[in-house]
This record gives structure tokens, sequence and C-alpha cells, in this order.
């Protein structure tokens, strides 16, 4: 049997300080440091994690009573906590089936013990690297069926691609690989805010992976060629609201939703 790979404490990783804000026990001293660094710096951060995940919530659903979608590839899942993708789709329609990747050592030993899925439905976890994306395709076609539409799931995951032009590359990859009717869902932190800009700046200094955040616009550029759902690419809280959320006029991230024609 293959060792897990070693969980390296050393240095906060994302999937860790995420879990962390949004109030999870799946971390270590160093994570939580890093999160109390980044919550000093730039406080809003704890409810910038739970508009992320209220976000996901609202568009899961969307995608599977709205568009009739089945199908998830959740690239960068993170330690699941409450309402992860599969919980979310497979409690609307329980034949739906999702895909996770995540390449965090720790991220694996959980996802491999909590991530079951309804009988009807399948879930399934790839360790793989988003920067890989002909295994990640490769992987997912044991699960997901590619002749079919299929949700592409990334939230504040091409901000762990430095390289802008290298992460617009990889997005045009993986929606090339989706069947027409397939969409993309895609949120990532940006620089509209001086003291997020401050707070992420301090924390890549001693991250295990830096995080990049974007001007807007450049998220946009995320969607091209694909048919905007609207209302667009809109700060994270605006994008279809359910009910109202805690008052806040920081800009942190921004989301949109797009279909493969």
């Amino acid at each position: 049997m293959a060792e897990t790979p070693r969980i390296d404490q050393t240095k906060p990783h994302s999937a860790r300080v995420w879990n962390y804000l949004l109030g999870g026990t799946d971390n270590y001293p160093v994570d939580r440091a890093a999160g109390d660094e980044l919550l000093r710096m730039f406080p809003d951060f704890a409810q910038v994690a739970r508009l992320q995940r209220e976000f996901l919530k609202r568009v899961v659903t969307f995608l599977v009573t709205d568009m009739g979608i089945r199908q998830f590839l959740d690239l960068g899942a993170g330690l699941p906590t409450a309402d992860n993708t599969h919980e979310v789709a497979q409690r609307l329609a329980p034949e739906s089936r999702v895909v996770y990747v995540d390449n965090d050592p720790l991220v694996l030993v959980h996802a491999r013990s909590l991530l079951s899925g309804s009988a009807e439905g399948e879930t399934d976890y790839l360790d793989a690297d988003v920067r890989d994306p002909d295994a990640i395709v490769a992987g997912a076609g044991r699960t997901l069926d590619f002749s079919r539409p299929i949700a592409l799931i990334m939230l504040s995951i091409a901000g762990q691609v430095p390289a802008y032009d290298v992460a617009l590359g990889l997005v045009r990859r993986f929606v090339a690989a989706l069947p027409p009717g397939s969409f993309l869902a895609l949120s990532d932190g940006v620089t509209a805010n001086p003291a997020l800009v401050e707070a992420v700046a301090a924390y890549n200094q001693r991250a295990a992976f830096p995080y990049t955040l974007r001007a807007p616009e450049e998220v946009a550029r995320f969607f091209e060629g694909l048919e905007p759902v609207p209302p667009g690419v809109v700060p994270t809280p605006l994008w279809r609201p359910g009910p109202p959320q805690p008052a806040s006029g920081v800009v942190s991230a921004v989301c949109g939703v797009g279909r493969k024609r």
C-alpha cells in the first residue's frame, strides 16, 4: 500500500487555515497562528471564508435545480466541513456524481474517511495538482461521464497559481475538456482592498503555497468564451444572494458562472 505523504506542520497551508477560519479543528498551531495574523490585519477575513462557503451552496443548488447538472468536478476541495459539494448536490439529486481534487496530505486523509456520498450517486477524491489538468481529467473520467454536462468548481484556486497567464491557460484547458452544456463556477480574491492586500502579502511570507490576489477584470477573463449566467462576475455575496448576509462594504473576492455552448 502506498505511504501517505508526510504532512508538513512547519508552514501554514491554505486548506488548513481556511478550515480554522470556518471554525474547524483540522489544523495545526502554525495554521492557527497564520489565521490569527490574517484576522489581526484584516478582521473581515473570517467573514470572507463564510461568504465563500455560502456561494458554494448557492451555486451548487442553482446548477442542480435550475440547470439540471448532475456531475461536479471540484478543484481544490479543501478540508471537509458542513455542506460540501456532494452533500448539497445529493440532497437535491441523490444520483449526482462528484469528484474532488486536492493535493494536501491532511485533506486526503479526511477525504477518504468523510466524503461518502449517497447510495444512488458517487463521490470520489483525486490526489492531484491543479497544474496537471490531463491527469485530473483522466482520473475524473473514472467517475464522471465526459459526454454529459459537468460543473467545474474552482473556488480560490486560480489564485494558487502565481503567474496569471499560466492560471488563465489552466482554466481554459479544463474548460476545453468539458462537453457543451457544462459550467464553470469560479471565485477568487481580488486587490480591491488595501488591507486585504497587505494581509495576504504577510501570509505569503511563510505559507507553503502563496496566494495571488488579482484585479476583478483579470478574474472576469477566466470566463472568456463562455455564456455568462446573470448577474455576471460580481462580488461574491451579490451572486444570486439568498437570505440577507451580514453587511460589509469590503470587496474581497469576485465570482461568476459561465456556460459552455
